[in-house]
């Protein structure tokens, strides 16, 4: 079994990446995937934190399950979002939405 610390500096790196793709990118719909890379990197880490603990227990696996059902929500509900503001005003650049200003 490889060590913890492989497992860890995936994840951070995986979490940058995530990061970095927020930060930078206008798109809406890369924004939703910069969040999803982000969920994933600390699904990584509930996994990996929980096969090292002493017990074996899987609470970190079912709290992995918890946040990949809730990043399907969020997935499914941020797209829903996006598909509605494209259909208002024809574009998803998340510096030009304004229409919570009306």
């Amino acid at each position: 079994m490889p060590p913890l610390s492989w497992y860890l500096y995936v994840s951070a790196a995986l979490f940058a990446l995530g990061l970095f793709g927020m930060m930078t990118r206008r798109n809406s719909i890369a924004m939703l995937m910069s969040i999803e890379l982000m969920l994933n990197a600390a699904n990584i880490n509930l996994v990996a934190f929980s096969a090292y603990l002493r017990g074996h227990t899987m609470v970190g696996q079912m709290f992995a399950l918890f946040v990949i059902a809730l990043a399907a929500a969020e997935a499914a509900i941020g797209l829903a979002i996006v598909i509605n503001i494209y259909r208002t005003v024809k574009h998803i650049d998340a510096d030009e939405i304004n229409l919570m200003k009306w």
